[in-house]
């Protein structure tokens, strides 16, 4: 492993059926005002709302609520929930829900105390925060994002159409994750496979990148292993609870900061379908899924040599009779091959991207180094056609 790093993540996780029963002692550490965000009905209809709000009660918190959080958290509703958690003064904000809302609970975190406008200052102009931080529990209903355990915001402006992701800094981190890979058996078959994809990608990004023997890149192998084996349960029975809880604690490792220890990486994946979504509102995993082989394609003549380990030590690919390159493209084939056996979205214009919004697509897209290859805007846009 190259150069220097810390490692730090405070983030407690209580996993399991009984993951919920924890909660009571976590509220106890905070103070009494809590702020509470979660997006539609479903965790009315599950059942879950009540069982949250009956866990505030018996811990004497006085509850606020921000309701209503959208799939793509946008800057008007980050602003709306910052004026409450300010006006408010809470001194907890709990999210329940999956990456989005979890995103939107860490973004107001920031935004409450912020002087100006949140979304200038903390997302296009990436500042750090310059007030007090409101420290962020969670309950996890949708696993894929990593949110539960990063300090990670991803936020839409779509009058503006971008979106822009902000890694803050280890105090932005959740305090508390309660993750019961049981809550998500609630989520469409849609967005589990969604989450799924997103979490492998989450992996990659952090694997494709840099040459040195890295410890990271072997537990990284491990992981995404774990998660084509139970992926591929999980599709065909999603109410199996092994392979449901491996796919919840895969995701959760895949982006909690571990894998990126002594290493570069690379989000050129995320960069280009946060783009997507920008201009289309489309469903996250879905986007990277749509753009992720034909970036591969285009930047593996820049790394062969970890493409062809890729293929042989996730996806069982014999090496032998194979040069590196037929190695290296042996490899993205059983990618795209598991891709379909998952059922991820393979095309954009599914999901809305056209000829017509490219364009927009290419002024939204942030070009990264960290990577093989540094994408040029041409490359951008071929990518971007090639995924349609």
């Amino acid at each position: 492993m190259l150069g220097n790093f810390t490692y730090e993540n405070p983030c407690r996780v209580h996993f399991g059926p009984d993951a919920l029963d924890d909660l009571p002692g976590e509220l106890a550490k905070f103070g009494p005002r809590v702020l509470l965000t979660y997006g539609g009905g479903s965790i009315k209809r599950s059942g879950l709302y009540d069982k949250v709000i009956a866990a505030l009660d018996a811990a004497g918190k006085s509850v606020v609520e921000v309701p209503g959080v959208m799939s793509n958290p946008t800057a008007d509703k980050l602003r709306e929930g910052a004026k409450v958690a300010r006006e408010n003064d809470v001194d907890l904000i709990l999210a329940v829900g999956g990456g989005s809302t979890i995103d939107y609970a860490k973004g107001v975190s920031v935004s409450a105390w912020t002087e100006g406008d949140p979304w200038e200052r903390l997302y296009l102009n990436m500042e750090q925060p310059t007030g007090k931080i409101i420290p962020v529990g969670d309950v996890l209903t949708m696993s894929g994002t990593g949110s539960e355990m990063n300090a990670g915001s991803v936020i839409t402006n779509h009058e503006e159409g971008l979106k822009i992701g902000h890694v803050f800094g280890p105090e932005v981190m959740p305090r508390f994750a309660i993750v019961n890979p049981e809550l998500t058996f609630t989520v469409p078959d849609y967005q589990m496979r969604a989450g799924i994809f997103d979490a492998f990608n989450h992996i990659q990004e952090q694997y494709f990148s840099g040459t040195d023997d890295n410890t990271s890149d072997y537990i990284a192998e491990g992981l995404m292993r774990s998660l084509v084996h139970a992926s591929r349960i999980a599709v065909k029975d999603p109410t199996d609870y092994e392979a449901r809880s491996n796919i919840s604690w895969v995701c959760t490792w895949a982006l909690n900061t571990l894998l990126a220890c002594g290493k570069s990486t690379d989000w050129e994946v995320h960069m280009l379908g946060q783009a997507i979504g920008a201009v289309t509102d489309a469903t996250h995993g879905m986007t990277l899924s749509a753009v992720a082989l034909p970036y591969y394609r285009l930047v593996m003549p820049y790394g062969r040599e970890k493409f062809a380990r890729f293929a042989t030590n996730v996806f069982d690919v014999p090496a032998e009779g194979r040069t590196t390159e037929q190695l290296a493209e042996a490899g993205l084939e059983a990618l795209s091959a598991w891709m379909d056996e998952i059922g991820v979205v393979r095309h954009a214009r599914e999901l809305g991207l056209t000829e017509e919004l490219v364009p927009a697509a290419v002024r939204a897209t942030i070009i990264l180094d960290g990577g093989y290859h540094k994408l040029t805007t041409d490359e951008v846009e071929r990518i971007f056609r090639e995924s349609l």
